[in-house]
This record gives structure tokens, sequence and C-alpha cells, in this order.
């Protein structure tokens, strides 16, 4: 992938210690992503939006990620602030995750305080406040996450071992932050710790998402100020054609790098939509599949779907275990394996199987529903809510390898061809936001089209995953003639 004016890393690779802080920074990330992912699905449906809709609202990620990501990318490798080159993208993401969660927790008061009347099923202001937090939480973490790989891949000081092993460290602390922020979702008297947070207009399970935001802005604040402050970048200088380059300039750069990305590339951008495309229909709608589906409950009626909800978070805190425990053991497997890319590729038919199995599950717990005397229905059997909770725990192996192998790749291959750290992860964003949008304007569409429910979405992603395991398999190049080269320059 040949780009103008790339600045490339040649120092020795850093400390352990440095690698970790600026990891670290995933597990403050993710605690809010974990939120977003148990928490927000639901929340915006008791905020007036029909299931149908609810995906749409998740097109502000994928819309700000398709920009946001290739662009801060393309800036962080260029940026000669006395500061470094990430340090100050990250900074800034920090801070405008803040905002975010400050206009999404309060967006059913502020709502209120704009006229929502709380007879109403529709709440159109508060909606409105939520989607600008959305949008504004989006394009932080997409300032976020970007430079912090970038960051890792110029701690490695270019040797592919390092940056496979930085991306397994930056999935373990993904996992860490699943854990904490799932842990806190799945807590419902968490609003008691603070109990300013309910409010006329924001009952028990508004106030819980709220208590878990603030823990979550002070989670991330203490860990990127602890990386920021203790892990240092080198200046650089400018080039004089970089100063010439701004506005529609740097999209025409941008998009055009696509013309010369390698093959090898192209085909990791594909297996990642693939795998992507899979996974998103889970992602979004997870516990709104064991709120529905697996406890039979509604949203808004009685307290069945919101025990659902919370046993989703827990079973997503489960998946999160295991993730974490995966990633610190995906470089041994891979290894074993004898090529990276055959793991992911297994585990791939893995996610497939376990997608698929969702629709074993939701028979069981329909064929298994039992009712108290008065005629309510009653959460399902002890046996039914361990197989979902067993379901989520083992997406947790094919979980760790979606959130390393792909960006360990795309470093390798950006670093044989010369390419910058953070355009080369940018363009990679290209291959995960574009699949989340197309998901998240056809999901809902494509369940309703087979009567509602979730489990249309989460069986064409079972077949996804197959066709791009197949691909990954059968296509992908391997990296390991040039980790061998790099650990025989290593070794002289």
């Amino acid at each position: 992938m040949e780009v103008a004016s790339v600045h490339t890393s040649t120092s020795p690779p850093a400390p352990v210690s440095k690698f970790i802080l600026v990891a670290s920074i995933a597990a403050g990330v993710q605690f809010g992503w974990a939120l977003q992912l148990s928490l927000l699905t639901p929340y915006v449906q008791l905020l007036g939006i029909p299931h149908i809709w609810s995906a749409f609202i998740w097109l502000c990620g994928p819309v700000s990620g398709l920009l946001v990501q290739p662009i801060v990318g393309y800036y962080s490798d260029r940026c000669t602030s006395r500061f470094g080159r990430r340090r100050p993208f990250i900074a800034t993401g920090a801070a405008l995750v803040a905002v975010a969660i400050v206009l999404i927790g309060f967006a059913a008061d502020l709502g209120y305080m704009a006229g929502d009347s709380l007879a109403k099923p529709s709440k159109p202001r508060a909606v409105a406040i939520f989607v600008v937090g959305f949008w504004i939480l989006d394009v932080a973490n997409n300032m976020l996450q970007g430079p912090c790989r970038a960051f890792l891949a110029d701690l490695s000081g270019g040797n592919t071992r390092k940056m496979a092993a930085a991306n397994a460290l930056f999935s373990f602390f993904m996992a860490v932050g699943n854990v904490l922020g799932y842990a806190a979702g799945s807590y419902p008297q968490l609003y008691k710790v603070f109990p300013f947070t309910r409010t006329t207009a924001c009952e028990i399970y508004c106030a819980n998402l709220k208590s878990c935001f603030f823990i979550s802005i002070f989670l991330l604040s203490t860990l990127t100020i602890t990386a920021l402050t203790f892990v240092s970048e080198t200046t650089i200088s400018a080039k004089p054609e970089d100063s010439k380059k701004g506005g529609l300039q740097v999209f025409v750069e941008l998009f055009g790098a696509l013309k010369n990305l390698p093959k090898s590339m192209w085909i990791l951008m594909l297996a990642t939509a693939l795998n992507w495309i899979a996974w998103f229909p889970f992602l979004l709608f997870d516990t709104d599949w064991m709120g529905k589906e697996v406890y039979g409950g509604k949203v808004g009626e009685g307290r069945l779907y919101d025990l659902g909800v919370s046993a989703g978070a827990l079973g997503l805190m489960l998946n999160s275990v295991v993730l974490g425990f995966a990633s610190l053991g995906v470089q041994f497997f891979a290894r074993g394996f004898s090529r990276i890319k055959n793991l992911w590729g297994r585990v791939s038919f893995l996610l497939a199987i376990c997608l698929a199995s969702t629709v074993l599950v939701t028979k069981f717990a329909d064929a298994n529903r039992q009712h108290a005397a008065d005629g309510s229905l009653l959460p399902p059997p002890a046996g039914v809510k361990a197989g979902a909770l067993a379901l989520f725990a083992v997406l947790g192996i094919p979980l760790s390898v979606t959130f390393s192998i792909p960006f360990a790749l795309a470093s390798i291959f950006s670093s044989s061809s010369g390419s910058g750290q953070g355009l080369s992860l940018g363009v990679l964003n290209l291959a995960i936001v574009v699949p989340q949008m197309f998901v998240s304007v056809t999901s809902g569409p494509w369940d309703a089209l087979f009567g509602g429910g979730n489990l249309p979405a989460f069986v064409g992603g079972a077949i996804v995953a197959a066709v791009g395991g197949i691909l990954v398999l059968a296509i992908l190049p391997s990296p390991d003639s040039n980790e061998q080269s790099d650990d025989r320059r290593s070794s002289n």
C-alpha cells in the first residue's frame, strides 16, 4: 500500500510495561462498549423506538467509523505535535467519550425537561439527545482505538511477532473491560450507589445505566492519563509535502490508497468484512434475544424482559472471561497451527455453529415455558438458561480472534509494504464499519420479513461466518515467511 510521506518507526521494541500501559486503555474503551451492547438496545426501545428501527440507531457507529478512523489514522501518521503522533488523538478521544456518555445517560432527563411526556411511549426529544450523544461517542471511540493500535505497532519497532503479541494484549484488555462493563450492567441495584441518578423521568433501569456510565468515565480517564503520562513518543518533523495536504486532498489520498493495496490486504479486508457481517447482529441484539426469545418477555411489560436482559449481561460477562483467557492463548495456538490464518479460519466455523445454535436454545425455551398460578409467564428453567449462557461463553473464543488476528495481519502486511500503521488500520476499519452499516440497515427489516424476532439475522450470520472461514483457509496469504525473516533479523 504505497502512500506518500509516511513516517515509519525504526526504533527497537519498547519494554513490555509500555505495551501493557497503552493496551490497558482498551479496558476503559471496552467498558463503555460493553454497556452499549448490553443495555442500549433495550434502552432505546424504552424511549419509544420499535425493534425494527432500533438497529438504525447503530448506524451512527459505522458511519462515523467510515470517515473518522481513516482520517484520524492519516493525520496521526503525520502529526508533528510535541506530545507525539498518537497521544493527542487518544487524549481528545477520551475527553469526547466523557461528554458523550453524559448526554446519553441523561437523555431521558433532558428530554423530559425539554417537554417529553411521561404518559406517551415515544419520547422524541430524549431520542434526539441520545442520538447526538451516540454520534459523539462513536466518533470518540474511533479517535481512541485506531491511534491506540497504531501506537502499539509503533512500540513494536517493526517486529511482526511483537505486533501480533501487542494486538493480543489489546484484545485481552478489551476482555477485561467487557467483564467489568457487563458485571456493572448485570447488577440491578447499582443505582443505589449513586442515588441521585433516579429521577422522575429516569426509573431504575435508566438510573442503573447512568450509574454505569459514571464508572466508565472514571475508568477510562484513569487509564488514559496513566498511559499518556508514562509512555512518551518521539516527535517527528513535518515534511513539506504534508503541509500542502488538507480538506478534500486528504480524502483523495485516503481512498486513492485503496487502489494501491496489495492483494493480501484486499483479501484480509474481505475476510474481515464477512466476519463482522456474521458478528454484528448478535452483538446488537444478544441481550434483546435473551429478553424476548429465551425469557419470553416484552419491552415495557412486566419484569420478565428486564430479567432476560440482565441474564444476557451475565452471559456477556462470561463471554468476556473466556475472551480474556483465549486472547492470551491466541499466540500459542497460532504457532501450534503453524499458520496464524488457520486459527482464524477454524474458529470462524465455531462462530457459525454457535450462531446457528441460538435457534436450538430458542426452541427449547419455547417448549419449556412455565406459568404461575395466576397465568403469568415464569422465567425459563435453569437448563435453558444454562444452555444460553454456555453459548455466550463459547463465543468468547472466536471473538478473541476477531479482536486480534485481523489487526495483527494488517500491521504485518502494512509494515512489509512500508505503509503507515495509522492509515493501514484505518483502511482495515472500512472492512468493519461497512458491514456494520449493511447489518444496521437490513437486520430489522430482515427479521420482520420472517415474522420478527432476532433469529433470522443470527442464522444469516452463521452462514456468512462459514463462508468467511472458507475464504480465510483457502485464499488468505500466510504471514509465516514474513515472520521468519523478521525473526532472523532480530536474532542477528
